[in-house]
């Protein structure tokens, strides 16, 4: 009997200690590895045993229990630990994901694996305990029961827990970072014994985590092929909604894609549902970035080269720029020196070794220690965040092409845009045409580069024009010499004969080339947001420049008639009429260029050059990448909204005035006509209504009470310095009649 006692101990029944589940016919289990666990321990004695007495039976099945529950971890364990789903290496991914996508739905685990490493150390002592019992009961003439249940004793508070540990994980279907939490739930527990065994089964599965960190943050490799670490693919949770066909598709064309971009930006995500509880949000996301630099770091991409074999490196203060004397990317290919730099150059062996050091202490730690862990995770970034810099900031020229942009698409080389203006004017004046709208523009850009810029600046052949969708506006705007007129908002109107309207214009574009390793600095979202700056000051440069010229245009006009009536001896009495009659319409023009001139003064001084020497401050200061990348969306945050272009009122309203202004200067070369006096009335009193809304919104506390706009205050004092707006805006000289004339309106 004993000897059946402690077989059954080791999950091996018989006649007298029987399996429910086997005792059943009508069931017929198969207690392979792959059948179900049960919900209730289902060893007992054989009901047909008459000469045990009851006490003693009841002392056997409660025993028995530990038998049964031996028997399920093992099972668990046995088929957690199958090596034969591990494919083998020259098996390609397309042919692993037609498996998959044929219906096989095997999903091992490594986690698991490592949790039944740890179940199994647990199982042995255990069967050494069984071990030593049996030596006991031999060696004694008098074996005795209680011999089994003194020695067994303290498996009672071990093995059942986890019974129903791998019950939980194999219903809920439980895996990867989701088994961590489970496992560092279960650790939190008042019996001694049990936390320490929990604890260990976690050492286990934490062993599988700092590998795969260690894979990830040491080499940019993602190792985890069963989706359970909480660094994943952005591409394997598209799949899950994609077709067979296109998840076909994407595996056979991914080697053609520019992988190092794609992973930077697209490539790798958090997945939550993996994310253990105990690691903050925060220090996932210093994981996924130090694994992405890491990746960069040893993948440079090989058609980039550097120019320059000296390893000094500066930073030239006070200069607002970043020089480094290792190298500049170029685009040229006949230079004499030319080196093409390899992972060791951006991330030395040192360097590498120090970050797997710092992951094999925590590796080997007994326990898991949340600070320890933070602060090794927060060093690595740190490592990794470095050499980015280097590679961004100090290699690859970052300031310079910072400059660039600011010069381009901030127009900090006015003299450039005030060329390209002046050269375009007469065809911006004409409706874009559909098909030539781009090429027309590249004779003017390319005269004002050779007037202003030449071969002394050698970001500028980054910088192309372009016209992108010229598209029919709703609201049209006069052409010179044309006579048909609207009431409407929009003011005058084109013949209907024109094809397209003229703020066709306004889509204007430009586009800058940006290599590797800058792309991962100026992604595609950030060039979206300089070039709506962009089109932004334009707009206000074009129409500054064309009340200017109008002014210009009509004074020279003004005096060559003078001068031709005074040789000719013709009466003046007519032309001083006529320069009486229009007198109120230079007032409207002066209005128009104070705002606009005091608008581009506090955007150009105010915001972009503070906030461009806030930024210069930020790079001058920081080693670390990913604050430069922070500083940098700041900046450009500041710039939109100290601009007012995420305020949609505040933007229609400059769109109207900027568009009125344009009216107003194409509408003074119909000076002859009865009917430019009256649009010019109309236009006047749009324009007071419009400025006066503008300087209302302004001067709101939600506004320029703000910290939105530190220096809103300044262009307010400008524009308010003798009180007009803030009378014209209470309608004490602004008093808005269905029909005034010019010279009773205007001051």
């Amino acid at each position: 009997m004993l000897h059946e006692l402690l077989l059954a101990l080791l999950g091996y029944t018989g006649d007298l200690i029987i399996d429910d589940r086997e005792y059943q016919e009508s069931l017929r289990v198969n207690l392979s590895p792959d059948a179900p666990l049960s919900d209730e321990p289902t060893f007992k004695l054989a009901p047909d045993l008459s000469f045990i007495q009851p006490s003693d039976r009841e002392v056997i099945e409660r025993v028995i229990t530990l038998g049964f529950y031996y028997r399920e971890l093992e099972r668990f364990a046995a088929k957690s630990r199958n090596l034969s789903w591990i494919r083998s290496s020259n098996e390609s991914p397309l042919s692993r994901a037609t498996e998959i996508l044929k219906g096989k739905k095997v999903k091992p685990s490594v986690y698991r694996r490592a949790l039944s490493n740890g179940i199994v150390e647990v199982l042995s002592v255990y069967r050494s305990a069984v071990l030593h019992i049996e030596q006991i009961l031999l060696s004694d003439s008098l074996p005795v029961l209680a011999t089994v249940t003194q020695g067994l004793n303290k498996f009672f508070v071990l093995l059942p827990p986890l019974y129903e540990l791998i019950l939980e994980i194999e219903r809920n279907h439980i895996y990867g970072g989701r088994l961590l939490n489970l496992l560092h739930k279960r650790c939190h527990c008042g019996v001694p014994e049990l936390q320490t065994c929990i604890q260990r089964l976690l050492w286990h599965g934490h062993q599988v985590m700092y590998n795969q960190l260690t894979s990830w943050m040491v080499y940019g490799i993602l190792h985890d092929q069963y989706g359970e670490f909480f660094v994943s693919r952005q591409e394997d949770s598209d799949s899950e909604h994609d077709s067979p066909a296109n998840t076909l598709e994407k595996l056979a064309r991914m080697s053609t894609n520019d992988v190092s971009l794609t992973d930077w930006h697209l490539g790798f995500h958090i997945s939550l549902d993996m994310l253990p509880e105990y690691v903050p949000i925060n220090i996932a996301e210093s994981i996924l970035f130090a694994g992405k630099a890491i990746r960069v770091l040893r993948n440079p991409s090989p058609s980039v080269q550097f120019h320059g074999a000296s390893s000094h490196q500066s930073i030239q203060k006070g200069s607002q720029r970043v020089q480094g004397f290792t190298g500049r990317i170029s685009l040229q290919k006949d230079s004499s020196v030319e080196t093409t730099l390899t992972g060791e150059e951006l991330l030395p062996q040192a360097e590498a070794d120090k970050i797997e050091v710092m992951l094999q202490e925590l590796k080997d730690s007994s326990e898991f220690h949340k600070r320890s862990f933070e602060t090794a995770v927060g060093s690595i970034k740190a490592i990794a965040a470095n050499h980015l810099w280097q590679l961004v900031v100090v290699r690859a020229d970052l300031n310079g092409h910072l400059k660039a942009l600011k010069d381009y698409f901030l127009l900090a080389k006015g003299d450039f845009f005030q060329s390209f203006l002046e050269e375009s004017r007469m065809l911006m004046r004409l409706p874009p045409r559909q098909s030539t709208a781009e090429a027309d523009l590249m004779v003017p850009f390319q005269l004002a580069s050779i007037k202003t810029i030449a071969d002394e600046d050698k970001y500028f052949s980054r910088v192309s024009l372009r016209m992108p969708g010229v598209t029919v506006k709703s609201s049209h705007v006069e052409l010179p010499k044309t006579k048909a007129y609207s009431d409407g908002d929009s003011g005058v109107k084109l013949d209907t004969s024109a094809g397209m309207s003229i703020d066709g214009w306004d889509g204007i574009a430009l586009e800058y080339s940006v290599d590797w390793p800058l792309q991962l600095f100026f992604t595609p979202e950030v060039l979206s947001k300089y070039l709506r700056i962009f089109q932004y000051l334009l707009r206000l440069k074009r129409t500054q420049m064309e009340l200017e010229k109008s002014w210009a245009s009509a004074m020279h006009q003004d005096h060559s008639d003078f001068a031709k009536r005074r040789s000719d001896g013709i009466n003046s009495s007519i032309s001083q009429q006529r320069r009486q009659r229009f007198r109120p319409m230079w007032r409207v023009r002066e209005h128009m260029a104070f705002l606009i001139r005091n608008l581009q003064f506090y955007i150009q001084v105010d915001v972009i050059e503070s906030q461009w020497n806030v930024l210069q401050s930020h790079i001058q200061n920081s080693r670390d990448f990913t604050e430069l990348v922070g500083f940098h969306q700041e900046y450009l945050s500041a710039l939109i909204s100290q601009s007012f272009l995420d305020i949609g009122s505040v933007s229609r309203i400059l769109d109207g005035i900027m568009r009125l202004c344009l009216q107003f200067c194409w509408k003074i070369e119909n000076q002859e006509s009865k009917d430019s006096t009256a649009g010019l009335e109309h236009i006047a009193e749009e324009f007071n209504k419009k400025s006066n809304s503008l300087y209302t919104i302004l001067r709101s506390s939600r506004i320029a009470g703000s910290q939105r706009a530190p220096f809103l205050r300044r262009f307010l004092l400008r524009l308010n310095f003798n009180s007009f707006f803030e009378t014209t805006a209470r309608g004490v000289l602004n008093v808005v009649r269905p029909r005034p004339t010019l010279a009773s309106t205007m001051i």
